[in-house]
């Protein structure tokens, strides 16, 4: 691993435990164990390389959460094993994430302190939802689920749901509860099929 993928990776997993703006450089310093000129010799400041964490992390989420579902026709299926992936790959992943979810770390914190940052963060929820609302949809239009079901209030309901799921699973790291939200999200959605 590069310095620069080193800086990266450990600043990951400081925002996800203290947040962005309560990392700092001398801490980002230590867990690199690089010095000031290594830091600045790959990034201009601490925004930029919050963008390269940001693009990171995501990469890691559509990894972890997207794995295998283009194996699976159904699109129910698909959200279910989005949930379960959600679930076992990205939320127990402590390697990446000691913190918990790192965009909900970033939620809380940027919002008011740092709304053009939260903006990019905002970016990864809405192109979320347009893939949970698509892939309802296409339940909808195949027969999966009912043509009276309103897709915004379901993904909505879902996409609410996983964030909870983190908060709880963030606070608390225990793996019933994670595994009873996530369950519970996924019996629900299979009422709701036909």
């Amino acid at each position: 691993m590069t310095l620069k993928e080193t800086i990266i990776h450990e600043s990951m997993k400081l925002f996800s435990l203290n947040g962005f703006i309560n990392t700092g450089i001398s801490d980002i310093l230590e867990a690199s164990q690089t010095s000031k000129g290594g830091f600045y010799n790959h990034f201009s400041n601490k925004e930029e390389l919050f963008f390269l964490v940001l693009a990171e992390a995501q990469k890691i989420w559509r990894h972890k959460v997207l794995n295998g579902i283009r194996n699976i026709d159904s699109p129910t299926e698909k959200i279910n094993q989005i949930l379960r992936n959600y679930r076992d790959n990205y939320l127990k992943d402590s390697d990446n994430f000691p913190g918990g979810c790192i965009f909900i770390t970033f939620s809380v914190e940027l919002d008011d302190q740092r709304p053009h940052l939260m903006e990019k963060v905002n970016e990864g929820f809405e192109g979320f939802k347009r893939l949970l609302e698509g892939l309802l949809e296409e339940a909808i239009e195949i027969g999966e689920i009912s043509k009276d079901a309103k897709v915004l209030d379901l993904c909505g309901l879902i996409f609410i749901g996983m964030l909870g799921t983190s908060v709880l699973y963030g606070v608390d790291k225990s793996s019933d509860t994670l595994d009873n939200s996530i369950n519970t999200l996924i019996e629900y959605l299979n009422t709701q099929r036909l």
